[in-house]
């Protein structure tokens, strides 16, 4: 088939590359966000799919809304056969949806209809979930409601932050999605309606979430820890400033201290939380590098009964 994909950041290059690969398909064009300012000097920077797509030959689009005549226009003129899509970051229009005869398939990184909406991996590692997975399903106008094509599944470790898990399932997708296309071309799948139940809704994370609350359980600092790494990133307060947290570790058998109360060892920072203590092992204090917690303990020089999240 004649494929135009659409995607943005670094975890839609891997079903780029896989599309490319594909010896079915050809992937005509590329259709990402416009070029962003980043780094110190916020210079004008290509999206990760966009510099992909330019160092393999691909025509690349970057319509500031995908309802603009001139993209709609030259996508008409492409004529894709489907549009496959990971993690693009604008609403396509039904005028849009309505090019390809086989529509535009979404590759979404979650066993839906679980998580539905821009942040799936960090609110499934925020609520415990101990497996997920990614699902290919054909748009529609709806969030994430669309008819599914397949879904492969994944282990959620102790220790993944949204970060490690992300990567996994990108990878893992991409396989998903290269399979969809096939399907598709050759008739063999036909995407199922989304069950009723279970449905659940995944918001984008915002730096407010991701404020931590000593008073919750252990568990869930940790998930609110790992959920937003690398980004937002967790935070909290010490003496008025903000301290992000990388790393945490529960640690049942401490349950002396108050929430928010710290403990410095002469290797290691502990925190009450409403069950027992969280170790911390990795922070990163405001205008500072990241660094193992006892460095920054060491050089804050904390007291006892000092707190957390004043």
């Amino acid at each position: 088939m004649k494929l135009v994909f659409a995607g943005t950041p670094e975890v839609a290059v891997p079903a780029l590359d896989a599309l490319i690969a594909s010896e079915r398909h050809e992937v005509a064009a590329v259709v990402t966000r416009p070029d962003a300012p980043a780094g110190r000097g916020r210079r004008l920077v290509a999206s990760p799919v966009a510099q992909r797509a330019q160092d393999a030959g691909i025509e690349v689009l970057k319509p500031l809304r995908p309802k603009e005549p001139a993209f709609l226009e030259r996508l008409r003129e492409i004529g894709p056969d489907c549009c496959p899509v990971v993690a693009y970051g604008a609403l396509l229009p039904r005028v849009a949806l309505d090019v390809p005869a086989h529509g535009w398939v979404n590759l979404h990184f979650s066993l839906l209809p679980a998580w539905r909406g821009a942040a799936p991996v960090q609110h499934s590692i925020m609520a415990g979930d101990e497996m997920t997975g990614a699902s290919t399903f054909l748009i529609e106008e709806g969030l994430d409601s669309g008819p599914v094509y397949g879904t492969v599944t994944e282990t959620i470790r102790p220790t993944d932050t949204s970060g490690d898990l992300l990567t996994r399932l990108a990878f893992a997708g991409a396989g998903l999605l290269a399979a969809t296309m096939d399907g598709i071309e050759d008739g063999s799948l036909k995407a199922l309606p989304q069950p009723a139940e279970g449905v659940t809704m995944a918001p984008k994370i915002t730096v407010e979430d991701a404020r931590v609350d000593w008073a919750a359980p252990a568990l869930r600092v940790d998930r609110v820890v790992r959920g937003c790494t690398p980004a937002p990133g967790a935070w909290t307060t010490f003496r008025g400033e903000r301290l992000k947290l990388i790393q945490v570790t529960p640690v049942p058998d401490r349950t002396d201290l108050a929430p928010a109360q710290l403990a410095v060892g002469k290797n290691s920072v502990h925190a009450g939380t409403g069950s027992y203590a969280v170790e911390l092992l990795w922070v990163q204090a405001q205008g500072k590098k990241p660094m193992r917690a006892a460095d920054w303990a060491r050089g804050a020089r904390i007291t006892d009964g000092e707190t957390l999240g004043d």
